[in-house]
């Protein structure tokens, strides 16, 4: 059942706090939000399902040489592989705005649903799409990128300890300091970067600004959200484990496929197990991380940019809509709010008070980032 916010939910929170608030966001949701994470998980399912599949078919039609079947499975293979990364990419990048956009409504009190969330995340699909590439070349790709070409000169100088006949640690120690200089590349620009989606979601904003906007918004809080994604990651170890031991058992038990004569079919076996495994650990777990990250979007705004006394403003009928700012990337800002009432707004201009606070409070709220410690003060005088 959706509440409407209180000024107390909208207060700075602690880490132990926005994991608890995960929590209970997820579990009063819980099938809202399974729901949106499975559509994500179930396409890479499905395909990967397929291609092994159909290559365990193929291998056990190996001695019958090139049939008209073995063609068509072939000719399938291709069409998922050339299918597999943009369908992948696409569901993905709809699953993360999709579960970024329920997990505000639902913070912020409004109903939520897989379709309307859907929706939203469809309207805009290639701004989210481009959002996921930025980050996935920031992340991923450009330390990769990097990491292979100083292997690859390392190769070319014959650093010593690269020859299997030379004993010398040189080489590994080198190929090793890099790859941990540039893992910890990778995880620094993940954490200025995993507040992308709620800040598109929320704000509007294209891509390139929505990164920007994380960047900013990151600042001062990236050693929580790490913390977030190492118990995510626990969390999703545990649950992997849960869900495969009962099959591995379950596989040593069955009499038919020991043996020699069936070692192929254990093996396609464990291969769909895996991945099944893999299906449900991302669908349970997705939305643990989805959820926590626009936890933190709200909370670095609340710190920031005086979020909550902007919403407590709106919920007191003092401005129909959120207050103007003079750059472009406040133009279109914060779409999931709260509504006000008509009378409210056609009261605005005979009510000196509400204009007198609206002078006040909401010039101030602009400055924030140039001023946290009046904006924490003007927060705790508004909610006392």
């Amino acid at each position: 059942m959706n509440e409407p916010v209180s000024a107390l939910m909208l207060a700075p929170l602690r880490l132990g706090e926005i994991l608890d608030r995960t929590a209970q966001i997820y579990r009063s949701r819980f099938l809202a939000f399974l729901g949106i994470a499975m559509i994500p998980a179930g396409t890479m399912f499905v395909f990967f399902a397929g291609l092994v599949g159909l290559a365990g078919w193929i291998g056990t039609k190996a001695g019958q040489g090139l049939t008209a079947a073995n063609a068509l499975a072939w000719t399938a293979i291709a069409g998922l592989g050339l299918l597999l990364v943009p369908a992948t990419l696409g569901s993905t990048a709809l699953g993360e705005a999709a579960m970024s956009d329920a997990a505000a409504r639902s913070f912020l009190g409004h109903p939520i649903t897989i379709r309307s969330s859907y929706k939203t995340a469809w309207q805009r699909g290639w701004r989210y799409v481009g959002i996921l590439l930025l980050q996935g070349l920031a992340i991923f790709v450009a330390p990769f990128v990097v990491f292979g070409f100083l292997t690859g000169v390392m190769i070319a100088a014959n650093v010593s300890g690269f020859a299997r006949s030379d004993p010398s640690p040189l080489f590994g120690g080198l190929v090793f300091l890099a790859f941990v200089v540039f893992g910890a590349f990778a995880v620094w620009m993940l954490l200025r970067l995993c507040l992308a989606f709620p800040a598109s979601v929320v704000e509007q904003a294209g891509a390139a600004s929505a990164l920007k906007r994380s960047t900013r918004l990151s600042e001062g809080t990236r050693g929580r959200i790490l913390v977030l994604y190492i118990l995510g990651v626990f969390l999703n170890q545990i649950l992997a484990w849960v869900v495969m031991f009962p099959v591995i058992i379950l596989l040593a038990m069955l009499p038919g496929l020991q043996g020699q004569a069936h070692v192929r079919a254990a093996g396609t076996f464990m291969t769909f197990a895996f991945y099944g495994a893999m299906f449900v650990v991302r669908a349970l777990t997705k939305p643990v991380f989805g959820i926590g990250l626009t936890l933190f979007y709200f909370d670095q705004r609340i710190r920031k940019e005086g979020f909550d006394i902007e919403w407590m403003m709106q919920q007191a009928g003092m401005v129909a809509h959120p207050p103007a700012a003079s750059d472009a990337r406040n133009a279109d800002r914060i779409v999931i709010s709260a509504p006000v009432a008509d009378d409210a707004a056609a009261d605005l201009p005979t009510q000196p008070d509400a204009v007198e606070m609206l002078e006040a409070v909401g010039v101030q709220s602009t400055g924030v980032a140039e001023h946290p410690d009046e904006t924490s003060t003007a927060g705790e005088d508004l909610r006392g």
